[in-house]
């Protein structure tokens, strides 16, 4: 079951509530009685864990997924070690 956070827009009273998606939504708080209670958007907290789902396995653009957790780090040490160095400035008169 997911857990829907909500707030009161009156008193500004705050509460965390288990619930089954189809249950109906709370309109009425709990701490002042008024029914300005409303569930507010959130993100999803999960983590993924297991063999084979890396942070690094996207990050290569184009380049397919290894599998190997540094598999597509080495791209992204190639294409910084490929960047171009910044120009040197211009000599211009000094006063």
């Amino acid at each position: 079951m997911p857990i829907y956070a909500y707030r009161c827009e009156e008193c500004g009273f705050t509460k965390d509530v288990l619930q089954k998606i189809s249950d109906p939504q709370l309109t009425e708080c709990p701490s002042c009685g008024k029914s300005t209670f409303k569930k507010q958007l959130t993100a999803a907290g999960f983590q993924l864990k297991g063999t084979g789902w890396y942070v690094t396995d996207f990050r290569g653009g184009n380049a397919p997924a290894t599998g190997v957790a540094g598999g597509s780090a080495k791209s992204d040490t190639a294409k910084s070690d490929t960047s171009p160095a910044p120009a040197p400035a211009p000599a211009g008169d000094k006063p």
